[in-house]
């Protein structure tokens, strides 16, 4: 598996698990089976991970990266992998922060988006495949809301609703009708202007509209689009609803090719669904499912996160 990290109340951050290059944090390289804290500050605001890296917006608006940094995916202008968190610039308008295989996104105050780290696919959306080791601006619009940064592609909504991808186009997963086409400019995903939170894994993506409904495309070979078994192996390069509620209200998915998704419901109940040979679903079991499936039976859900063939969730106590 990979690393996972949490932020207490207190805001305090602790970590855990694999930490071959530095990713937990803790200044060393070796795996830790147990939460424990990161230096002794208590800032701390937002924290994303993948399989080799975690970042953190601290609450004055400050980014910090730390793990591994082969491809620049870091932004501190070098390639070293970093064992303790770094800061990134010394800007303090960064608000939104996601991390995906390579490279990661993140937003400003003022809506403008950055990206950096690897750009062979055009990640990066900057219109070229140039891999890049420190932040740089996506275009000049101030109107970003929210990023989702996945295997080598990344999704984004502006203040306005509508839906933008760019990068690796492999299996559908930008959701602009193009099986396979990459594209190094974020293109717009359809024409509709209720889009809200979006989600990117490895090979697929998902998004909540305003209304609550939820919809999914890219790859499903796993049930991971949650389609359920009839359209199990499907592969839809256009956003396509799962199923007719309208009461989901956050979701993530797995960031490796493990292929599983996690969402929460407006009523705190947590689902799963997809490939589940690690146990990756929270069932008790192994058995994959391509249908949602609830996890336990609390309705104390706040936030469902994951790393790299794992998932994680907070409960409100």
């Amino acid at each position: 598996g990979g690393p996972a990290g949490s932020i207490k109340e207190d805001g305090s951050l602790w970590t855990w698990g694999n930490n071959y290059t530095g990713q937990i944090g803790n200044g060393a390289t070796a795996a830790t089976s147990s939460p424990a804290q990161i230096g002794s500050l208590t800032d701390w605001g937002t924290i994303r991970c993948d399989n080799n890296n975690m970042g953190s917006i601290k609450t004055d608006g400050t980014l910090w990266m730390w793990g591994r940094n082969g491809d620049g995916q870091l932004g501190d202008g070098t390639t070293t992998n970093r064992s303790s968190p770094v800061q990134i610039g010394s800007l303090t308008t960064w608000t939104k922060l996601s991390i995906g295989a390579a490279s990661s996104c993140a937003i400003k105050t003022d809506g403008t988006l950055w990206a950096w780290g690897q750009n062979t696919h055009g990640g990066l959306g900057n219109g070229n495949t140039t891999t890049e080791s420190s932040p740089i601006q996506i275009g000049g619009l101030t109107t970003w809301a929210e990023v989702a940064n996945g295997s080598y592609f990344s999704l984004a909504v502006k203040t306005d609703g509508t839906l933008w991808a760019w990068g690796e186009g492999a299996n559908g997963k930008l959701g602009d009708g193009g099986y396979t086409t990459s594209q190094c400019s974020p293109v717009q995903v359809g024409s509709l202007t209720d889009w809200s939170k979006p989600a990117s894994g490895a090979g697929y993506s998902s998004c909540i509209k305003t209304d609550g409904t939820f919809w999914v495309w890219g790859n499903g070979e796993s049930g991971q689009l949650g389609l359920g078994s009839g359209t199990k192996g499907a592969v839809n390069d256009s956003p396509i609803q799962l199923g007719s509620l309208t009461n989901w209200r956050t979701s993530c998915i797995e960031s490796s090719s493990t292929n599983a998704s996690a969402a929460i419901k407006t009523d705190g109940t947590l689902w799963a669904w997809g490939s589940n040979n690690l146990g990756t679903l929270g069932q008790g079991n192994t058995t994959a499912n391509s249908s949602p499936v609830q996890v336990g039976s609390l309705t104390t859900w706040l936030e469902a996160t994951s790393g790299n063939r794992a998932m994680f969730g907070t409960i409100s106590v």
